[in-house]
């Protein structure tokens, strides 16, 4: 091994530590006991320190069950949404020669560009003159319309790679522009991929809108009743560990099973 390839391994070990440390430190002491924690926090749990008392605290007064139901909710509907609409827009885009094409491609990038976060009061405002205040859908409506500009962008360079031989032999063939759409969906398949990826992953993460739009009890996501019951029991570490480690597998989850879609579809994407 050349001392460059030597060189390039080590920094990619050292980043993978450094990410993947304080993850399995956080599972690893939330397997323990108070005492545990505070003797010993880099030691794998024993018999004397292993405890699963933290996750039973947290199931019995964290109510899981309802905030990763809450969360699952608001990222599969958002990412169906997110996925279905941006797939139709990029299509109409690269299919239709109109002059506002253009304008319309204009727009989705500002989209991009601009944080939604500077308009949360509009947003606050618009969901309580809507009565959508500490609902689901709130979420699920800005979500949604904050995932879209990149969703569409990213479409947009798939379908424009789709042979155009291949649409106007079906538009010959006496096929209508939806059954021309679902034609050429297999071919963008990775893209498609790409915008759902790109779609759950911030949202299930997300606590600035769920603190905003939904903090009630009965609406809270994962990452939002994680923070709160952090404040809550700060003084229990075995409690805090274990939620702080039920927040997080399920976005390692997801990360696991659509990484390679992703990595895929954002490197083609960005190719074409």
């Amino acid at each position: 091994m050349s001392p460059s390839v030597f060189l390039v391994h080590g920094v990619l070990i050292f980043f993978v530590v450094m990410a993947l440390g304080p993850i399995l430190m956080t599972i690893m002491n939330s397997l323990k006991t108070q005492q545990g924690i505070f003797s010993g926090p880099f030691q794998l749990p024993t018999a004397t320190t292993f405890s699963i008392d933290g996750y039973l605290r947290v199931t019995q007064l964290g109510d899981f069950g309802t905030l990763y139901f809450n969360s699952a909710t608001v990222t599969i509907v958002t990412t169906g949404l997110t996925v279905g609409l941006a797939t139709i827009a990029a299509f109409a885009i690269v299919e239709y020669k109109i002059k506002l094409a253009p304008v319309l491609s204009g727009f989705f990038i500002i989209g991009i560009m601009l944080p939604v976060r500077l308009g949360t009061v509009s947003l606050l405002q618009m969901m309580s003159s809507w009565n959508l205040v500490n609902t689901t859908l709130a979420l699920i409506l800005v979500y949604t319309g904050m995932s879209l500009p990149l969703g569409v962008a990213l479409m947009v360079t798939y379908f424009r790679s789709v042979p155009q031989e291949l649409k106007d032999a079906a538009r010959i063939d006496g096929a209508g522009e939806v059954q021309t759409l679902s034609i050429v969906t297999p071919m963008v398949r990775p893209g498609l991929g790409a915008v759902a990826a790109l779609t759950m992953l911030p949202i299930w993460n997300d606590l600035w809108f769920p603190l905003i739009l939904a903090p009630g009890r009965s609406t809270q996501t994962v990452t939002l009743g994680v923070q709160q019951f952090m404040g809550q029991y700060d003084s229990d570490w075995p409690a805090l560990l274990a939620a702080l480690t039920l927040g997080t597998i399920p976005l390692i989850l997801l990360f696991l099973i659509f990484s390679k879609q992703f990595i895929k579809g954002l490197s083609e994407g960005y190719g074409k």
